[in-house]
């Protein structure tokens, strides 16, 4: 079979490494660089964790994920994946943390409840004032993005994918599993998988309704020469998760990255074909949620400051369907990158024919997945 792939951030170099994996020969094409900086999955890091609040489904997905990673780690060679853990700060009774409570315990993962006093002996750069309890989990951790990005194009260059970098599709046939190029080109295939991030709605007109690209701005920070070591064995840190005005997370500085923090809360504004400067109140406003949990911030250096674009949906479940000879992978809402690896692999999947559509539809959506209290690969597997 014959794929042509539009998009080259995580998902479509993904689906292309698992459809070349399955022998189908693969043709990408991308508006930008490969990788592309303006593109969403192109940042240092991303996290994976199994605190999902209600979103369990998604939570049960998460062994499956690791398990595709170790795949796409023995054909890279190396592993881009460094362990962390997870904490986060319960402010309120009831709610996101206490639901993640309930699906980790169902998972048979290892769960604590640290106190204040507890945070502050056991992460004293931390300043988190008096919450309730902080959940704390060893499972969970960071992907370096970039380095997975950028060595997924290597191996997809060595197995033979044909890569069209900076060459923007304008037009697509999803009957005929055809596209047109900015510049004129057309192309034709067995099948398209259309995995175009932000761009997806500007691309598939009929997306807009449903995906919403949503600015996004994160700080790089270096910490103090005397606290470096600490934050890198630090675990990453998500706080007020709930709050509808937005919350602060922290990604702990891995294998040589910078410590980023963040406002996790959407924009749900932006073109993410303009706009791609923090503004000088944006950067204010991320070190206003930096100062107020890190003690001497002042001694913290800003590395950078970046934008990111998400696709967002209403409900934060991701879009994986299959319209005629074309596959639409959109919505991921902050939260794709982690499984990745995974989708690609469930896509070339239901390519051949070994999964239906609205199977496939439905388990990205978060639905449908049981909740099992065996069968998770080995702890150390995911710490």
């Amino acid at each position: 079979m014959r794929v042509i792939v539009i998009g080259g951030g995580i998902m479509g170099l993904a689906c292309a490494w698992a459809l070349v994996r399955r022998g189908h020969e693969v043709t990408l094409y991308e508006q930008g660089a490969l990788p592309n900086p303006l593109g969403s999955s192109c940042d240092q890091h991303r996290l994976i964790r199994f605190t999902y609040g209600a979103m369990t489904g998604y939570a049960r997905m998460v062994a499956d994920a690791y398990a595709a990673w170790d795949r796409l780690w023995a054909d890279l060679g190396r592993s881009h994946y460094r362990p962390s853990g997870t904490l986060v700060v319960a402010r309120a009774a009831g709610g996101w943390v206490e639901e993640s409570i309930a699906c980790l315990e169902a998972l048979a993962l290892p769960v604590e409840r640290w106190t204040a006093a507890d945070v502050a002996r056991r992460l004293p750069f931390l300043d988190l004032g008096t919450p309730r309890f902080a959940l704390f989990t060893p499972t969970g951790g960071v992907l370096l993005a970039e380095r997975i990005l950028e060595d997924l194009v290597r191996l997809l260059t060595v197995r033979g994918v044909t890569l069209h970098a900076r060459t923007p599709v304008a037009g697509i046939d999803p009957a005929g599993a055809g596209i047109r190029t900015a510049d004129g080109r057309e192309d034709r295939a067995d099948a398209l998988v259309i995995a175009a991030g932000a761009w997806a709605p500007a691309l598939l007109p009929a997306l807009a309704a449903r995906v919403t690209p949503s600015r996004q701005v994160a700080l790089y920070l270096a910490p103090p020469a005397g606290l470096r070591a600490a934050w890198a064995a630090a675990p990453m840190l998500l706080d007020q998760i709930e709050a509808a005005e937005g919350g602060f997370y922290a990604v702990p500085p891995v294998a040589g990255s910078a410590l980023k923090v963040g406002d996790h809360g959407f924009s749900l504004e932006g073109d993410p074909d303009r706009e791609r400067t923090p503004s000088a109140a944006e950067r204010a406003t991320v070190l206003a949620l930096a100062r107020s949990r890190l003690p001497d911030l002042a001694r913290y250096r800003v590395l950078e400051a970046r934008t990111c674009f998400y696709g967002v949906t209403a409900d934060e479940a991701f879009i994986v369907e299959r319209h005629e000879n074309a596959w639409i992978l959109a919505g991921f809402s902050g939260h794709g990158f982690k499984f990745g690896a995974l989708i690609g692999e469930r896509v070339a999947a239901a390519l051949a024919g070994e999964r239906s559509a609205d199977e496939l539809t439905a388990w990205a959506a978060g639905r449908n997945q049981p909740m099992l209290q065996r069968g998770l690969p080995p702890l150390r597997a995911l710490l």
